[in-house]
């Protein structure tokens, strides 16, 4: 009976809903309606999902997820925002930050954030395009990156004054990349300033934004090398009294790099996110007011042996250079220590990510510095050790003491100098595939370019202090042949800047590209 009954059940729900009458044709009443348990579902419509950041064809690749791409996984099709592409006033944050889902939500609706600000640089884009693009808006787009090219202009100064071979027409060129130098120092300085004058809110922008605020310590770095040239080309053609200045903003200096730099990590490590598979030796960056302290300390005792200020200690107008030496070791040493550890950290990152993408390859040349600044301060400062270590030194003889420290420092900063060596040969690799004829690579011009010079000048420099230690004509002639190197790449780098500011690729806003 059950049965029988559920059969008569089923033919009159199929009899109900596939087989009435339409009202229309036999304009009977129409049925009642559906039981809602029965009802059929709504059609659903397709959800369509659209990303403003990938192609909606390209399916990303398996190992879309490891951050920052190589050039061989850009050329599969996934495609990722350049970060050096920012554009004032809109949010930093990458769009890899959010989950999908959040990036999906935020897509959609005519109220989202995504919108809002796309809505923003549309709007922006058109004002801008209203109106011819003035010297302000300009300036509002200079960044901190623009003092690498003060240091590297310092470092060619500082290059051309270690050459072992001395003559007039040198000390003119040195002397004019030095006053070149104080120049683009002070126009940085008055650019940066007006920036965050104009610009509300930039200066704290700087200081969290992901790229920028690696290079907050170029300002120190630039300012160090201005002193380190003040030293080679000022103590010995002037009195004592600027002997004895230096000497006073040589500890203000050691000071100074000490509290910014553990200032600039804490407040990266507080603010900011860096995954290891973004890791490039830029992270050294705020540690480099620190590897600056040892050549600072070895230039200026040397300047105060070779101008025959340095007397004995209690005469007036004379400085402390036992002092100033232990000084600049224990500060060079704590910067070199966590250089180190971070380039151990980016060794890493070459082996389970490979090389860094195009726009940070200049930035692998950084990586030289932390060794060769160590090695040249070291080096420099046991060469004029016997002028001013007192013969019983730490309770020893005849000078026992000097002749040991003398070996170490010349075996350590043989040692560091192979490294740093190593590390350039590393970083031209990197860039071979721009440099071979066939290659059809372009590498787009940034103000990091000036990153193959600072560093280098660098190895230059220990080169040469190691070629006078060792009484080496060869390392004498490899550091001039490697001097008149470093100058042609700072002349193809300064006139490539000075191409693309004309060209509006620098310091152009980017809205009104867009």
């Amino acid at each position: 009976m059950f049965q029988a009954w559920r059969s008569r059940s089923t033919t009159a729900c199929v009899a109900t809903t596939t087989t009435s009458p339409s009202p229309v044709a036999s304009g009977s009443e129409p049925p009642a309606p559906l039981p809602r348990s029965i009802s059929a579902p709504e059609p659903q419509q397709p959800q369509r999902h659209v990303s403003y950041f990938s192609r909606p064809t390209l399916a990303p690749p398996v190992h879309s997820y490891c951050g920052y791409e190589s050039p061989s996984e850009l050329e599969d099709g996934y495609i990722t925002p350049d970060p050096t592409h920012h554009r004032p006033g809109v949010s930093s944050e990458p769009f890899w930050a959010t989950s999908s889902a959040s990036r999906r939500q935020q897509g959609g609706g005519n109220n989202s954030p995504m919108k809002a600000s796309m809505d923003d640089i549309l709007t922006k884009g058109r004002n801008l395009s209203k109106r011819e693009v003035g010297l302000r808006d300009r300036i509002t787009c200079y960044q901190w990156t623009w003092f690498t090219m003060t240091m590297a202009t310092g470092g060619v100064a500082n290059v051309l004054h270690s050459i072992p071979y001395k003559s007039q027409w040198l000390t003119g060129v040195g002397l004019f990349f030095f006053f070149l130098n104080l120049v683009l120092f002070t126009v940085n300085c008055i650019c940066i300033t007006l920036r965050f004058v104009w610009s509300a809110g930039s200066f704290l922008h700087s200081l969290n934004d992901q790229t920028e605020s690696l290079f907050v310590s170029s300002i120190i770095v630039s300012a160090g090398t201005i002193l380190i040239t003040i030293c080679q080309y000022g103590i010995p053609n002037t009195g004592p009294w600027l002997l004895k200045a230096m000497e006073i903003i040589f500890w203000v200096y050691v000071g100074l790099s000490f509290t910014i730099s553990s200032f600039l990590y804490l407040l990266l490590w507080s603010t900011t996110v860096f995954p290891i598979h973004t890791m490039t030796p830029v992270w050294v960056f705020p540690a480099y007011p620190l590897l600056l302290t040892a050549p600072y300390g070895a230039n200026l005792i040397a300047a105060a042996v070779k101008s025959g200020h340095l007397t004995r200690m209690g005469q007036p107008n004379t400085i402390n250079p036992i002092s100033i030496a232990l000084a600049s070791v224990a500060v060079q040493g704590t910067g070199f220590l966590i250089s180190f550890m971070i380039c151990a950290a980016f060794l890493y990152r070459l082996m389970t990510q490979k090389l860094p993408r195009d726009y940070q390859r200049p930035g692998v040349f950084i990586s030289i510095g932390p060794g060769a600044f160590t090695a040249a301060g070291l080096v420099q400062l046991a060469n004029s050790a016997p002028d001013f270590f007192p013969t019983d030194f730490l309770g020893t003889q005849g000078a026992v003491a000097v002749s040991i420290l003398r070996i170490l420092a010349y075996m350590a900063g043989l040692w560091l100098w192979g490294l740093s060596c190593w590390f350039f040969l590393v970083s031209v690799g990197s860039l071979w595939k721009y440099l071979r004829p066939e290659g059809k690579s372009k590498l787009q011009f940034q103000m990091t370019w000036f990153s193959f010079v600072f560093p280098n000048t660098a190895l230059v420099t220990a080169t040469e202090q190691l070629g006078k230690a060792f009484e080496s004509n060869g390392l004498k002639i490899l550091g001039c042949v490697l001097t008149g190197c470093i100058i042609v790449v700072w002349i193809v780098v300064f006139w490539r800047m000075l191409e693309c500011i004309w060209r509006r690729e620098l310091l152009w806003p980017k809205e009104a590209e867009d």
